[in-house]
């Protein structure tokens, strides 16, 4: 029998332990499982004891988690296969007589690449390893390149296939096929938002993004010809996205046939052999062992605070701040953009969605400013787009934002960290803006899933 404690003094132990576990350093994975362990024993019961595993089991065995190493070992054959330098080079020469335009060619060939990998990670480093340098030597400002490269990057955590898509609709029992549907506008809206942003800015002041010099621009036919690269990575998109959506297939089907597509585009590129497939399966190990680790420990830990009274303490804490529905709104998405400048994303999902989306639901969202508001059933779709929207800032967000030391591992040595932090801001600034235009308009994320699904 464990003792007995306030949940108030509960919650100050558990949160402020596991800050100092991860201030000192230690992978989020063991600082969870270990608290979770630790706390169980000091505090927990019998009855608690034994409905841990109940918790934990159906989550760790969903089916839907099945896509998660197929969807990473997809983008990893893919960055193997050499599909985004290709697709960098078709786009850049595309615009690249527009001011601005090889930015601009970078946020779209980020975007294309996260319809197709849905890994903030492999774009980051491999677009900042072609599309930095490109940028630089054309003598464009150091900062909107730097800028255009990591909220590009981030693109891979809203447009489907994204991983974070599938964890959340895991935690919050939700339709994947709907969520995935729902973030497309929101993603193709911000992609629009940074190309928008990025050449009005150049155009008022073309020395931030010369265009490219007459002599290295191509004619319509070289054009023509440089976009014959770029169809079987479209196709692939297509058919991945194509078969979600028209309901031939599961998205872990999907996921499935796309894999498949990856070695087939691969083939065509004459990139497939032993050792591609052999790194590509190392990585996607890695990355599905720390997203699974993350999720075994963050639910124990998570699941004994909910079933010590947690859950409950902190929605009336949040509830007895007297703020309106949108208020409270505000409130969790400072949180989430606070716990984004100092966790990943994995862990942020695993902590707060539990505790914060049946407040969600528990609140009538009668809209702003006279727009539609959302109907009980739509909250944790709405929600969990939002959601990925706002951890595109914790991406960005100093100190420790992941996509600003992706993009400095592989930058020129006169970039320091600090022009990348600077780069971050102006882009945050306009994710900022499409959190809250997703907000105020939830049609932006409702409307399409409505029509595809027919709700």
């Amino acid at each position: 029998m464990g003792w007995d404690i306030d949940i108030a003094w509960l919650t100050l132990l558990m949160f402020s332990s596991l800050g100092a576990l991860l201030a000192l350093g230690l992978p989020m994975a063991f600082c969870t499982g270990s608290l979770a362990i630790i706390f169980l024993f000091l505090f927990g019961n019998a009855a608690v004891l034994n409905m841990m595993p109940s918790r934990i089991f159906p989550f760790m065995t969903d089916y839907q988690l099945s896509a998660v190493p197929l969807f990473i070992f997809m983008a990893a054959m893919l960055e193997k296969a050499g599909i985004i330098e290709e697709l960098f080079d078709a786009v850049y020469k595309w615009l690249g007589a527009l001011k601005g335009g090889l930015a601009s060619a970078t946020v779209v060939a980020c975007t294309a690449l996260a319809a197709m990998v849905g890994v903030v990670g492999a774009t980051e480093v491999t677009m900042g390893m072609i599309a930095l340098p490109a940028m630089l030597k054309r003598g464009y400002d150091q900062k909107l390149a730097c800028g255009a490269l990591l909220a590009g990057g981030t693109l891979g955590i809203l447009i489907p296939p994204s991983v974070m898509a599938i964890v959340y609709a895991v935690v919050a029992q939700q339709s994947l096929g709907e969520l995935l549907v729902g973030s497309i506008l929101p993603g193709f809206l911000l992609s629009g938002m940074y190309i928008a942003y990025i050449t009005a800015r150049c155009y008022i002041n073309p020395k931030l993004g010369p265009a490219l010099p007459v002599e290295e621009r191509v004619d319509f036919r070289e054009k023509l010809r440089l976009l014959r690269n770029t169809i079987a990575p479209l196709l692939l998109i297509i058919l991945v996205l194509g078969i979600i959506f028209l309901g031939i297939a599961t998205p872990v089907e999907a996921a499935g046939i796309g894999t498949f597509g990856a070695l087939f585009v691969s083939a065509l590129q004459r990139r497939l052999n032993w050792l591609a497939i052999q790194d590509a399966a190392m990585a996607t190990l890695k990355a599905t062992a720390m997203v699974m680790w993350i999720f075994f420990g963050a639910t124990m830990f998570v699941g004994f605070f909910i079933l010590k009274g947690g859950q409950q303490f902190v929605a009336d804490s949040i509830l007895g701040t007297g703020l309106p529905a949108y208020g409270i709104l505000a409130l969790m998405m400072a949180i989430l953009f606070v716990l984004g400048m100092f966790l990943d994303w994995v862990g942020i999902l695993l902590l707060t969605v539990p505790i914060f989306l049946p407040i969600m639901r528990s609140l009538e969202w009668n809209g702003v400013f006279g727009f539609p508001g959302v109907a009980a059933a739509d909250v944790p779709l709405w929600y969990g787009v939002i959601f990925m929207i706002n951890m595109q800032m914790a991406f960005l967000s100093p100190p420790f934002g992941y996509s600003l030391f992706y993009l400095k591992s592989v930058a020129p040595p006169e970039i320091s960290m600090a022009t990348i932090f600077r780069a971050s801001i102006q882009f945050m600034a306009l994710q900022a803006l499409g959190v809250a235009l997703c907000i105020v308009f939830p049609q932006i994320i409702l409307w399409l899933p409505g029509l595809v699904y027919a709700r």
